[in-house]
């Protein structure tokens, strides 16, 4: 399985799940069980827009997917931020 088939399946899946045009893989690995990986997604403000500001403002949010052998998506999600 060639790396570039896995970075297209994440991409097209994120793109047409979440409506986003621009996603951008961030990192691919290979797990025993198939494959995983992160994609960075800008997305409007959750927080702007709760409140009800109109803003173009933009938050960097990182999904992960997990895919199997056969690339068929298993799980996706919106990352929990790292502390440092």
């Amino acid at each position: 399985m060639k790396i570039d088939e896995v970075r297209t399946k994440i991409e097209n899946f994120l793109k047409n799940t979440l409506k986003k045009s621009d996603v951008k893989v961030i990192r691919i690995t290979k797990e025993d069980d198939g494959w995983s990986g992160d994609a960075e997604i800008y997305e409007e403000s959750s927080f702007i827009k709760s409140i009800g500001l109109p803003t173009r403002v933009q938050d960097r949010n990182i999904y992960y997917i997990k895919l199997n052998d056969e690339l068929d998506v298993n799980s996706y999600g919106l990352k929990e931020e790292e502390s440092e």
